[in-house]
């Protein structure tokens, strides 16, 4: 089925836009519920400002404007994990050698790692060099309750399901893959039947593509609603409070962006970044508005494969993967952080404790779940780890939000950048669907 073309990058920006509008000016007409005691400002279970109650707070913001941002992220969530599943059962699948994986595999998680590595190291640099935190008079905020962590060997072994079937209930990403991975060597060593089995599954995989299209349909109003909320809720006070490490965070996350990931294309396979960053345009913007990684699988994939030309056994497999473990944004943000609350608290942290910060930061990046403000739980476990106190996190809440946004989007370039890296080295990738010119980003 063709459905109508739609310049669907246009309706994204402009829905942005309305929406930054339209939150700034409800905003006006809201008020923040604050504590009757400490007078502290209330939030929600996800750190959010909760708002007293009047019309367009009920009506509004937590009425209408919730209802189409749920329904479009929602709707996006609901087709990841069955089209990682399929998607990567197909790829390892078609894998004419299965000890490619292995060499695909390898190769994709030493370049996340690596990636992660050097931003956090840009991040720390930075942030020494900048100063964000002296000078800083700190806001009055709300205590910062940390989240559970788990530890580098617990999320190893939780690679490894026990109950795939819980593994898919609740999106385990990493389980998924492993489970995915073996149903695919599986098919191919099953000889005829395992063809026919095969054939059901890409047949199956070309639904599941048709349903993405169809929910990107929605993202002009999910979009549109969504930064409405974070902007009636956020608003810029909290920024010009804390100017000076959000301006930081954002300058680190554009040179990553815009310099790191470039010159990596550039010099790991002679292509062109200025294309990669023009055809991944969407992907970017429906990363931005829902500071998801893991919701935004299924227009990454598209992108990586229709737009880039990587093949769907490449990207199959480091799409879904980097939505997991590449964090290079969390990172960056963990790194001036963490400088960040050191200077506020008057610490001065070692060489070796900066070190400690990088390693552990990098590690972390495994256990980082590809959903909004989950790097804030990661940042408590590498604050512990060189002492530094992990009330403090209390301080960029209300910022995070917003810093969020921007780092998914980052993170989803990383992961478009590997993608072409690991399938041109693969020989997977066709240079002439990645060098054809684009005027558009559309749907058909």
């Amino acid at each position: 089925m063709d459905l109508q073309k739609i310049n669907l990058t246009r309706y994204i920006l402009i829905s942005m836009f309305a929406g930054a509008v339209a939150g700034l000016t409800l905003s006006y007409f809201v008020e923040f519920a604050t504590h009757p005691e400490t007078g502290k400002p209330l939030l929600d279970g996800q750190n959010r400002p909760v708002l007293e109650s009047s019309f367009a707070a009920d009506y509004i913001i937590n009425g209408l404007f919730q209802f189409l941002s749920e329904a479009f992220i929602r709707s996006l969530k609901a087709l990841v994990v069955p089209l990682v599943f399929v998607s990567l059962v197909c790829g390892t699948a078609a894998m004419d050698d299965v000890r490619k994986l292995g060499t695909v595999g390898l190769k994709t998680l030493a370049l996340y790692m690596g990636t992660t590595a050097i931003a956090i190291s840009i991040a720390i640099v930075m942030a020494l060099i900048i100063k964000p935190g002296v000078g800083v008079a700190s806001p009055e905020v709300s205590a910062y309750v940390p989240g559970e962590t788990k530890s580098l060997l617990n999320v190893l072994i939780d690679i490894f399901p026990s109950n795939i079937v819980t593994a898919f209930a609740n999106g385990e990403m990493l389980q998924i893959i492993v489970g995915a991975l073996a149903l695919g060597i599986a098919l191919v060593v099953s000889g005829e039947r395992g063809k026919r089995v095969l054939d059901f599954f890409r047949n199956l995989n070309e639904v599941i593509m048709k349903l993405v299209i169809l929910v990107m349909l929605m993202a002009p109003f999910g979009v549109f609603a969504k930064i409405a909320q974070v902007f009636a809720k956020e608003g810029f006070d909290t920024i010009f409070a804390l100017a000076k490490y959000f301006i930081l965070v954002i300058v680190v996350l554009l040179i990553h962006a815009a310099v790191v990931y470039p010159s990596m294309l550039k010099l790991f396979t002679g292509l062109s970044p200025i294309m990669l960053l023009k055809k991944l345009r969407n992907a970017q913007l429906f990363a931005f508005s829902t500071a998801s990684s893991n919701a935004t699988i299924p227009v990454t994939l598209r992108a990586t494969e229709e737009r880039l030309g990587a093949s769907n056994k490449v990207s199959s497999f480091t799409v879904p993967l980097g939505a997991t473990i590449n964090m290079d944004g969390t990172a960056i943000m963990q790194g001036v952080a963490t400088v960040f609350i050191a200077q506020l608290s008057g610490i001065d942290l070692s060489i070796t404790q900066y070190l400690t910060v990088i390693l552990a930061a990098t590690m972390a990046s495994i256990g980082t779940a590809g959903v909004p403000s989950a790097g804030l739980v990661m940042l408590t476990l590498v604050l512990g780890l060189v002492g530094l106190p992990p009330d403090k996190i209390g301080l960029i809440i209300g910022i995070d939000r917003l810093l969020d946004m921007v780092r998914t989007a980052v993170n989803i370039t990383g992961d478009a950048t590997i993608t072409c890296i690991v399938a041109k080295s693969e020989g997977q990738l066709d240079e002439d669907i990645f060098n054809r010119p684009t005027e558009e980003e559309e749907i058909s």
